[in-house]
Order: C-alpha cells, then structure tokens, then sequence
C-alpha cells in the first residue's frame, strides 16, 4: 500500500466546550454515545480526498489531536504544539467567557517554544493578522444557545474576522450538522484543503517522514480516557 501523507490539527479550547465530541462527529460521521475528559491529548485519524473531483485530487490522512483544556495541564501541553499544520478553534456559543478564551489559546499555539505558563500569553492582533496557519473556528452547542435565545448563532466572531478565517456553529449531537453537501460540511472541507494546501504546496513547515498507516503516530501521542 503506497504511503499516504499526514496533516496535524490542533483542536484546542476550553474544558467541556465539546472538542471531543467535534472531533469525533468529523472523524465517525456519528455523534459520540458518552464522552469523557480528555488527559493530556487524544488523537483521531480521518481520510480526507484533498481537492475532491479536480485533477489535483489525492487523499491524506488528517489526525486531528483533541488537546485536554484543563489549566493543571498548561505547563505541559506544548509539547503537543509542535509541528502544527492548522488549528480549530472550539467554544461554547453558550458560554462567552469560551469564545474570549479563543484568543489566549491559539496565542498559546503560535508562541508554542516560549514555554510559558497559561497566563503568560499576550493577545497580539498583529500577530494573528501575520499568521500563516489556517485556522477554523467552531462554536458548539448551538441547540443549547437556541433554547437559552442566545444572540450568537448570527453573529460573526471577532476571532474569526480576526485570523480571515472560516467560522461554523453546530450541535455535536445532530450527524446532519456535518452532512456531505452541508454548509459546514463545505467550510470543513474548505478548511482541510487550505491545511493540506499550506504543508505541502507552499513550502511550509515539515512535518517529518510522510509514511504511516492507520495506527502508526508520533512518538508523543498517546490515548487516555477522554472527555470535553
């Protein structure tokens, strides 16, 4: 079997946003039955048919590392950072003090070598505008803002403008959320693209050895019980 190149994305926001369950309608196509805490990291692997129905079309595999948003982990959660080859933002659209967090954590991620502690993160508008890595954002629990009549489901987020990147909101419980020929479904591909685009079309950053199957990862990764 021919190798098949690899992509990293950081999926990072607050404890109990609903990363996991993100993560693991995008990778199942199926909302996950009971999720729990994520430790440390866990990462799930997803084909993904890059520029699907033109001639550039080729499949990688993309593994989407579902980072533990607790803050007695903070100190040790860089070592996950490196590389990073895109990064999905998730927050609570019931829950504001999660979207203003968004900045802190992919401050965060991009001064992933500095090696400082949760709160030693400055937000730098001129360094989101300058950053090259593509970036997503997503609000969960878009059924649960409906309900509350939360002003979000409408509104753009400053993050979002912030960084030109794409934004969807969505209910990890519903598989149609995600529904091939989906709004969000497009944006999730569009997203994966522009990873794949930026890794090995533009020169980006390397990522090492290209070959893996199925269950063969970084020496860092590992799989606890998880939740989020």
């Amino acid at each position: 079997m021919a190798a098949i190149d690899k992509v990293r994305i950081l999926v990072v926001g607050d404890s109990g946003v609903g990363k996991t369950s993100l993560v693991h309608l995008i990778c199942h196509n199926q909302p996950v039955g009971n999720p729990g805490w994520t430790i440390g990291c866990s990462v799930e692997v997803k084909l993904h048919e890059y520029k699907v129905g033109t001639p550039s079309e080729k499949t990688y595999f993309l593994e989407l590392w579902d980072i533990g948003g607790s803050t007695s982990h903070a100190n040790s959660r860089s070592i996950f950072y490196n590389p990073v080859h895109g990064v999905i933002l998730v927050h609570d659209l019931t829950n504001r003090k999660s979207h203003q967090n968004l900045r802190k954590w992919l401050a965060e991620v991009l001064n992933r070598e500095s090696h400082k502690d949760s709160n030693g993160y400055d937000y730098d508008p001129e360094q989101f505008a300058g950053n090259q890595t593509p970036v997503l954002v997503v609000g969960t629990k878009a059924d649960q803002a409906e309900r509350l009549r939360e002003n979000v489901l409408s509104r753009v987020s400053s993050v979002a403008e912030e960084c030109g990147a794409d934004e969807i909101n969505l209910d990890c419980n519903q598989e149609k959320c995600v529904a091939p020929g989906s709004t969000n479904a497009v944006k999730l591909s569009r997203f994966f693209d522009k990873v794949i685009e930026r890794r090995f079309y533009t020169g980006n950053q390397s990522f090492g050895s290209s070959s893996m199957t199925r269950r063969t990862y970084s020496p860092l990764y590992y799989k606890n019980s998880h939740v989020d």
